[in-house]
């Protein structure tokens, strides 16, 4: 395949690398907003966090001598543990004590959150670039005319087991339930024996984790990473949310994907500077027009 069509679909696996990463920041936020109904604003330097902790860990690794399969493998695992603690954190510190407090409170609490993850990350690692610690950019494979590299394809194979494992544990597993029940009414979930505080506290360890999954695949991607980077993606990641249906878990993957493919062909055939202005009037025709998104349900307001 050559020519037009070629192009076309190019753009549509580079938009689909880009769009699986947001997708896993954007089950965060859905998450979080199924359960608690609120968005978490600091979610966006979760990520960023997790891109930091992954290159540090990595690093380290490298320095102590260890093989590069195992090095990449340890990264992973150690920087979404990390940065799950990390999202335990925030729900304990600026969630948790302000539950019962009006929507603003929390809301508040979040951006606050969002600017000491910032200038936290700013004073300990500096406001240089971190670079990724190996090129892992470079090789891939061709077909019909269309460049595939190997970090795209390992994006979205990793990004696909994740967001199937999740739906899986949501759907199959008790504490999935726990997290179903509490999403529904966490009244009478906790009357009926379901430990809710435990349940968000796991709820936001898990869009933590992967936040710092895509954190660490966009920095082996681009090769470098920034204490900013977490604002605009985090923006991104609520647009896909919201475009998928906020709340909705499937939805999210959806959103993240959408956008992702829509931003690349606004990027290709329009112009780079203008896929932002095209993620963001995505969020405006879609609140003006479908405000429950894509795969959302209109519900009744709860009395």
């Amino acid at each position: 395949m050559t020519g037009p069509g070629a192009q076309l679909l190019q753009q549509v696996i580079n938009g689909l690398a880009v769009g699986a990463v947001y997708a896993l920041i954007a089950l965060g936020y859905t998450m979080v907003y199924g359960i608690i109904e609120l968005i978490n604003f600091a979610h966006g330097e979760i990520y960023m966090m997790g891109a930091y902790a992954g290159i540090i860990i990595l690093s380290a690794l490298l320095a102590l001598g260890a093989p590069l399969g195992w090095a990449l493998i340890m990264a992973f695992l150690a920087s979404m543990l990390l940065t799950g603690l990390y999202g335990v954190a925030t729900e304990r510190l600026a969630y948790r004590p302000l539950r019962g407090a009006s929507r603003l409170a929390p809301l508040i609490s979040a951006l606050g959150m969002s600017i000491f993850f910032q200038q936290y990350v700013l004073l300990s690692q500096g406001a240089r670039d971190k670079i990724f610690p190996v090129e892992l950019s470079s090789g891939g494979f061709a077909a019909a005319g269309v460049k595939v590299s190997y970090i795209q394809a390992a994006i979205l194979l990793v990004a696909t087991i994740l967001m199937a494992g999740l739906t899986a544990f949501v759907q199959r597993t008790r504490m999935g339930r726990a997290m179903r029940a509490s999403a529904q009414d966490p009244c009478m979930a906790s009357l009926s024996g379901v430990p809710v505080n435990s349940v968000i506290a796991m709820t936001f360890f898990i869009g933590s984790a992967l936040a710092a999954v895509a954190g660490f695949m966009i920095a082996m991607y681009y090769g470098k990473v920034n204490y900013l980077v977490g604002y605009i993606a985090g923006l991104k990641a609520f647009v896909a949310a919201v475009l998928g249906g906020i709340g909705n878990i499937p939805g999210a993957m959806v959103g993240g994907l959408v956008l992702g493919v829509v931003e690349s062909l606004a990027a290709g055939y329009i112009g780079g500077e203008y896929k932002d202005v095209v993620a963001f009037g995505i969020l405006i025709a879609v609140l003006i027009a479908r405000p429950e998104g894509l795969m959302g349900t209109r519900l009744p307001e709860k009395v």
